[in-house]
């Protein structure tokens, strides 16, 4: 049996539906994007050197099982960041930015992520 990465001529498939949103004032205000995958762009204030902002994500298209995939997309500082999702529930997770960087950045960092469909037995 084909695994989903070779169902279509070695192309990857996944979602087909796609969301964008901004952050409104700060880098834990959470936001409300109802997709299978997006972007989401931060705010731009600023994160000090090792500091952690995590926010929530309002998302009608998650369950408590899926798994949530998140990495720093564009925008900002290549490489200064750490994206990690986190307290998947019915309708929502966290997202947490880490700061890997020895300075303050004040950058409007974009997210990429993708909702993957899990279950439970």
């Amino acid at each position: 049996m084909a695994s989903i990465f070779e169902a279509t001529a070695g192309k990857l498939i996944g979602p087909t539906t796609g969301g964008t949103v901004t952050q409104a004032s700060n880098k834990t205000t959470g936001v409300t994007i109802n997709a299978a995958s997006g972007q989401i762009t931060m705010n731009g204030a600023a994160l000090g050197a090792g500091a952690e902002a995590t926010f929530a994500v309002t998302n009608s298209e998650v369950a408590a099982t899926d798994v949530v995939v998140a990495v720093h997309g564009s925008a900002g500082t290549a490489g200064s960041y750490l994206v990690q999702a986190s307290t998947m529930a019915a309708g929502s997770f966290n997202l947490t930015v880490s700061n890997v960087s020895a300075g303050s950045l004040s950058e409007a960092i974009v997210i990429n992520f993708v909702a993957l469909k899990g279950a439970s037995s």
